[in-house]
């Protein structure tokens, strides 16, 4: 029988305990037999109450003594895990519980306390991508992978956020009982064996917002509200009233990018909310987005969100 212990701090989100852990009582069921002991961690005696006021009543606590030889333990994650300072016996008793697992790992922002532990240095690892900015500033001997969906790095396994836990623990039981005991379970639990693409087409990161001086958001105002439309340097310096080689260089300073990439950001934000909102052939959005034809707006969709126009569609309609 393996142990799987997690994690739940105060303010923990509750689908980041539950996703995974009826993941793997599904493989119980379909296995036929009990293949894993799920148990639950928490930071000190009594109810943990979770971001949506449910409360979880933990089996073990971070104040026992020893914790106990699990096969796999994971941390949960919660809105201010960035926040949270672990005390030395809480942080000795959450590197004791890993270290001696076969595995460890994190789902969403549960990576942060991994890292505070020490645990996952010189690691490649994913979390929330609206926090994976802040978790490589944070711990830079981490090799953060903000598209990922989940991620393998020897013992290490971190989770993006939230669904993406059910992911990842899927993952671990296709590991531990085979691919027909995890399809049977995603099966059970109506869920993609292997979601397609990763979180850039879930993320809102990189979308296009004005910025730079005001001249600058003039002009970022203008193509955001006409995408079709010749945007290159030339036509967009005419409209500042700066020189085309001026306008670049001051362009690339104070927004970080170069106009071209920047257009080229804004026409994906256009695009994904025609693609949202409509039914329009990608031949039709391309057209209305300033892309030349559909394959050149296939393109640049795969390369700025990670799946196909025709794919993300599916996502919403």
């Amino acid at each position: 029988m393996r142990i799987i212990t997690l994690l739940a701090m105060p303010g923990v989100q509750l689908l980041d305990v539950s996703g995974p852990m009826d993941v793997f009582a599904e493989a119980n069921v379909q296995a036929g037999h009990t293949e894993y002991q799920l148990l639950v961690a928490g930071a000190e005696a009594g109810p943990v109450s979770s971001s949506s006021g449910v409360r979880l009543l933990p089996d073990r606590i971070m104040t026992d003594a020893r914790p106990d030889i699990s096969d796999t333990v994971l941390v949960a994650g919660c809105p201010h895990a960035a926040d949270i300072r672990l005390t030395g016996a809480q942080r000795q008793w959450l590197r004791d519980a890993c270290l001696q697992a076969r595995r460890f790992g994190s789902v969403c922002s549960g990576a942060f306390l991994l890292a505070a532990a020490g645990l996952l240095d010189d690691r490649r690892v994913t979390t929330h991508w609206a926090m994976a900015d802040a978790l490589a500033a944070a711990y830079p001997a981490l090799r953060v992978d903000a598209d990922a969906l989940h991620v393998r790095d020897g013992p290490v396994r971190t989770a993006a956020g939230v669904t993406a836990g059910l992911d990842m623990a899927l993952a671990l039981v296709e590991e531990d009982l085979g691919r027909d005991i995890a399809l049977k379970v995603a099966a059970q639990l109506v869920m993609f064996f292997k979601r397609p693409g990763g979180q850039m087409q879930f993320s809102r990161r990189g979308e296009a917002e004005p910025g730079g001086r005001s001249a600058l958001q003039e002009v970022q105002r203008w193509v955001i509200a006409r995408p079709a439309e010749d945007h290159c340097v030339a036509s967009l310096a005419q409209r500042a009233g700066l020189s085309p080689r001026h306008f670049a260089r001051i362009f690339q300073r104070e927004v970080g990018m170069t106009p071209a990439a920047w257009v080229e950001t804004a026409r994906i934000d256009a695009a994904r909310k025609r693609l949202e909102d409509s039914h329009q052939l990608p031949k039709q959005v391309a057209a209305e987005c300033g892309f030349a034809d559909a394959d050149t707006l296939r393109r640049a969709f795969m390369r700025h969100v990670g799946v196909t126009p025709a794919e993300y569609r599916r996502r919403y309609l």
